[in-house]
């Protein structure tokens, strides 16, 4: 009987008032909740509010009652539920039925916008991120203001609402990874000839003048190593260098393509790159989202050989997702499928490597892996193995670490009492952990968490796990 109940209520669609609109074309997701509520406890803003309408079990039963014509679009409580929600997909990993909440969930969002409109804050952010030129002389601007250590200072003194923008800012400074400790470096902003044993070099270039040394494997107790390099000719990779990436944190993408080379690959660049979407998608702005991603799927399409490497979780996800955003799209579906087959998560392409076993470092270190990474993309082991190509590591277990930090994207800007909930018990788990560095693979993860650690007075900062595998190999 629930089987028909189903199909007859997704048959109804038809003739609903919300016929072709992307929650209707997506609506064959909600069939698939049995309500069994495995995700409740995975909902960080579940955990953390304790309503039932924050939850995706109960953001999946708004969007039906909105398609059945009980909820209208620009319903000002339904929409407080629905902008509450991380868009994490933690639900997705614990849910045992398959539902695509993250579709059903950027589909609601874009369904509702032309009515019930975007907030000024996401308008002015996605109208920025949309520009590529405007963005890159705003993250220059940026990267001067950071190198003059205001930022750090009113990270300090400024309200919350102002203080968290700036310690965020301030997080994004390069840090010197040496055998015997780390310290802040000069800005990134500044430097033209940094030695490559620094790495802190702020070149878009990707390096391809080291080549692959014999490599040496040696299995963790704690993560098995993969199959080591092969003598295979070296596979091409470009690096998909993202605007946060390449605007704040130009010295992650350096020791990206070191640390790529360095395990064989053979790395290019990639030019005419904008914005992945993937926030514009998030917040519900799809043509937007599919506009960017033609533009990229051009540029990428320059170097068909090569698989595109992305150290940035959300910009992976949202390139693997390109398929799906251009599925109906005749003329784009199958240049988009071609494109989102070649993305990569760089730890993925490391670890297919080997990778190869660094030098020791003496850090105590926690790993927090970034939700698109862990719940979008399922790529878990990988980051695990980075790091355990690094004798000597001491790394130490995060406790709740499949939960979200409260980034998501500009959801600490939209959102900042909320995303503050989230991240208290993070920043917790953290100190319990006594690590002086914090491993995260996003962006947005490690301006949120470096952020939090700043302002909450921690001498512990944070890195990207592959600086710290570059550090290692720079040592031997």
């Amino acid at each position: 009987m629930t089987t028909v109940a189903r199909s007859t209520a997704s048959s109804s669609l038809a003739n609903s008032a919300l016929a072709n609109t992307p929650l209707a074309n997506a609506a064959k997701g909600l069939d698939a909740c049995v309500h069994c509520g495995f995700c409740l406890q995975a909902c960080p803003t579940y955990v953390n509010l304790e309503d039932e309408n924050d939850s995706p079990r109960g953001r999946l039963v708004l969007m039906r009652r909105m398609l059945d014509g009980e909820i209208a679009l620009n319903d000002a409580d339904a929409g407080v539920h629905f902008d509450r929600c991380l868009g994490c997909r933690a639900c997705e990993t614990a849910c045992p039925s398959g539902v695509p909440y993250g579709e059903l969930l950027e589909a609601t969002r874009a369904t509702m916008a032309p009515v019930r409109g975007i907030p000024i804050v996401a308008r002015m952010v996605l109208a920025l991120f949309k520009r590529t030129a405007l963005l890159r002389v705003v993250l220059f601007g940026a990267r001067v203001f950071r190198a003059t250590g205001l930022p750090m200072v009113l990270a300090r003194v400024l309200p919350e609402r102002l203080a968290f923008p700036m310690a965020m800012l301030a997080s994004t400074a390069p840090v010197r990874l040496t055998s015997t400790g780390f310290r802040p470096t000069k800005d990134a902003s500044r430097q033209t000839n940094v030695a490559s044993s620094q790495f802190e070099q702020p070149s878009h270039e990707l390096s391809v003048s080291r080549l692959p040394s014999p490599v040496s494997s040696l299995p963790s107790p704690a993560v098995p190593l993969p199959s080591p390099v092969s003598s295979l000719p070296s596979q091409p990779v470009t690096l998909l260098t993202g605007c946060v990436m390449s605007g704040l944190l130009q010295h992650v993408n350096a020791a990206t393509a070191r640390t790529l080379t360095h395990n064989g690959y053979s790395c290019h660049d990639t030019g005419n790159q904008h914005c992945c979407g993937a926030l514009h998608a998030h917040a519900g702005d799809l043509e937007s989202a599919r506009e960017l991603a033609r533009r990229n799927i051009i540029a990428f399409e320059a170097r068909p050989d090569a698989l595109i490497a992305i150290n940035s979780a959300g910009c992976g996800a949202m390139v693997k997702q390109y398929a799906h955003l251009l599925h109906d799209d005749a003329e784009w579906s199958e240049r988009a499928k071609a494109v989102s087959a070649r993305a990569r998560d760089a730890t993925e392409l490391l670890a297919a490597a080997g990778p190869r076993l660094g030098a020791s470092l003496p850090w105590r270190v926690t790993h927090d892996p970034p939700c698109h990474q862990m719940h979008a993309q399922r790529v878990v082991a990988q980051p695990r193995a980075v790091l355990a190509a690094i004798p000597s590591l001491d790394l130490v277990a995060l406790e709740d670490a499949d939960q979200c930090c409260g980034s998501a994207g500009i959801y600490n800007l939209v959102e900042p009492d909320t995303s503050n909930a989230v991240l208290a018990p993070k920043l917790a788990r953290i100190a319990a952990t006594n690590a002086q560095l914090v491993a995260t693979g996003n962006p947005g993860c490690m301006m949120q968490i470096g952020a939090g650690l700043l302002r909450s007075g921690s001498s512990a900062r944070v890195v990207h796990p592959i600086q710290l595998l570059d550090a290692s190999y720079a040592q031997q």
